[in-house]
């Protein structure tokens, strides 16, 4: 197993893969869980890690497979058994630790999207080959008879026939084989797939648990708290808008949003410009994150009555009462959120000028705020 030959998903970059991860954070009831199916002998031959993206899901995967093949199996028979394991943690000296961080470990398969042998690029699917792959790995003999691992990630990616291939290998599992799918939408996987497999729901992060994963991956932040809130508490995302600047962006677009309806022109054409530059196109589509992002606190703010907490810009707060102070200014700004996805999906998609793209949003957020 390498990354050489076995092409991994999208990674943030700057971030650590989640099998280099040291401690996975904010997720011990999932852990402990696992564990104790593993002491009491229920472990079930397929897991599915369910939760919102960037919590820790594929963390957790590799934890499990780790500890898997680094823990001798319980026996209840034992006169001199060891302790039963109360965590996932192995030593990170481990000889099974050691193969994993140098992608070494045979007994691991990691599934992910492949690159299309006629196109040479990377499929945006897993297909049924993908699938039907891991028959020639479940029939090679584990070198100590001890567990193989497949993870899917992400078992979202699956095309409709790749999803039937899996779900005979769930119908008639493979002995001494885990499998562990990754979903961040399991309500679109068959019915079939998830009755078959035992859910492992991770929560989202608290503001403190984000700054604690942040601070083990080695990403600096000082503005943790509003990372938090504007990842929905996930590391993951509150990572990518660290390294991508998102607290600073997501500050400039409220400051826009207080000049509002009046907006301030000359600073709609400095945003707008941003996601024009040369090489922007990542700029582009963190803003209209940011934006849609944006119009749902407005959203809320007028449904609920009051903003969102904590804050994820100075003055967001208010700026956001007199925005959407009722529930029919919450409507309208829902409603324009819809629009301004779509349009911006299809400005995308037929390569419309960026600049114009933005300021176009603009206008139609300023025309929406109230009078």
């Amino acid at each position: 197993m390498s990354d050489e030959v076995t092409p991994q998903p999208e990674r943030l970059e700057g971030a650590p893969h989640p099998r280099d991860t040291a401690r996975l954070i904010g997720q011990d009831a999932a852990q402990a869980a696992f564990v104790d199916a593993f002491n009491t002998g229920r472990l079930h031959h397929a897991w599915m890690l369910t939760g919102p993206r960037g919590v820790g899901k594929a963390t957790l995967a590799w934890r499990i497979a780790k500890f898997l093949l680094a823990t001798p199996t319980p026996d209840p028979d034992a006169m001199f058994a060891d302790p039963a394991p109360t965590t996932l943690d192995i030593p990170a000296d481990h000889p099974i630790a050691m193969r994993v961080a140098a992608s070494g470990e045979g007994r691991i398969r990691n599934v992910t999207c492949t690159i299309n042998p006629d196109t040479k690029k990377m499929r945006k699917e897993i297909v049924a080959a993908d699938i039907r792959a891991l028959n020639g790995f479940f029939q090679m003999s584990a070198p100590d008879g001890g567990y193989r691992v497949v993870i899917i990630d992400d078992a979202d990616l699956m095309n409709v026939t790749a999803a039937n291939a899996l779900l005979k290998m769930l119908e008639e599992p493979p002995a001494r084989a885990l499998l562990i799918l990754i979903s961040h939408q399991p309500s679109g996987l068959l019915p079939t797939i998830r009755s078959r497999c035992r859910t492992l729901p991770l929560r989202t992060l608290d503001a403190a648990e984000v700054a604690e994963a942040m601070a083990q991956a080695e990403v600096q932040a000082a503005n943790t708290d509003a990372l938090a809130a504007l990842s929905g508490g996930s590391v993951g995302g509150a990572m990518r808008l660290s390294l991508m600047g998102g607290a600073a962006l997501y500050a400039d677009l409220v400051a826009l949003m207080g000049t509002l309806p009046h907006m301030d022109r000359a600073r709609a054409l400095k945003m707008a410009e941003l996601a024009a530059a040369r090489g922007g196109e990542a700029k582009r589509d963190l803003l209209f994150t940011l934006i849609d992002l944006l119009l749902s606190r407005l959203a809320r703010t007028g449904a609920m009555g009051t903003p969102p907490q904590p804050q994820a810009a100075m003055g967001e707060a208010d700026i956001l009462m007199r925005l959407s102070p009722t529930p029919h200014q919450a409507r309208i700004w829902a409603d324009l959120a819809a629009e301004i996805g779509g349009r911006a999906r299809h400005g995308i998609a037929v390569n419309l000028d960026p600049a114009a793209l933005v300021l176009d949003t603009f206008f139609k957020m300023a025309k929406a705020a109230p009078r």
